[in-house]
């Protein structure tokens, strides 16, 4: 049996919806086309279904042959040396440039597909309900009582509430910060004691 018609394991679907992502925040593909072949990707029972997911995007290039070169390190500050008067007779060949302000990563790529990924089925319930919501108003010409309010405002304060601490656990968290909660707490405790 040839590799196309073996069946794929958990760790192969993983692999073709990481792959999935990557082409999404490059572009290569658009949000409804990422979330078709997720769908896809999941449901795949074999090596030729997650290969079709794939087939018209290009594979991973390896570090060595990229095009993406990284920006050298900007110089560090050092104590001034003594002028050198030879230098200082010599007309400079190219004026000096300024130095380029170094480029702070946005936030955004780092829980962006996370969020996405939380409030898709909230957004598809939503365009479900809403519209049954609007004929039936309209057929019955009442728009008073909104019902799927009942099931998305709770539904969404979760996830609110999710996404609030996603956020919080990518900006507010972590070592340094604990690590400053324990540290006064202890200071604290020997004053007491």
């Amino acid at each position: 049996m040839e590799r196309s018609g073996m069946r794929a394991a958990d760790a192969d679907r993983e692999a073709t919806a990481e792959r999935l992502r990557v082409a999404l925040e490059e572009g290569r593909l658009s949000l409804h086309e990422y979330d078709e072949r997720l769908g896809r990707t999941y449901g795949a029972k074999t090596y030729a279904e997650l290969d079709e997911v794939l087939v018209d995007l290009p594979g991973t290039t390896p570090v060595e042959r990229s095009a993406v070169v990284p920006v050298p390190p900007a110089p560090t500050p050092t104590a001034a040396a003594p002028p050198n008067p030879a230098a200082a007779s010599a007309p400079a060949s190219t004026p000096p440039q300024p130095a380029a302000a170094p480029v702070r990563p946005s936030a955004g790529p780092r829980y962006g597909p996370q969020l996405l990924g939380l409030w898709m089925s909230w957004l598809r319930v939503a365009a479900v309900l809403v519209p049954i919501w609007l004929l039936s108003s309209i057929s019955a010409r009442d728009l008073g009582n909104f019902w799927p309010a009942w099931v998305l405002g709770p539904w969404g304060a979760l996830l609110l509430m999710q996404s609030v601490g996603l956020i919080g656990g990518v900006h507010g968290s972590g070592p340094g910060r604990d690590a400053r909660r324990y540290r006064g707490r202890d200071r604290r405790r020997r004053g007491r004691a």
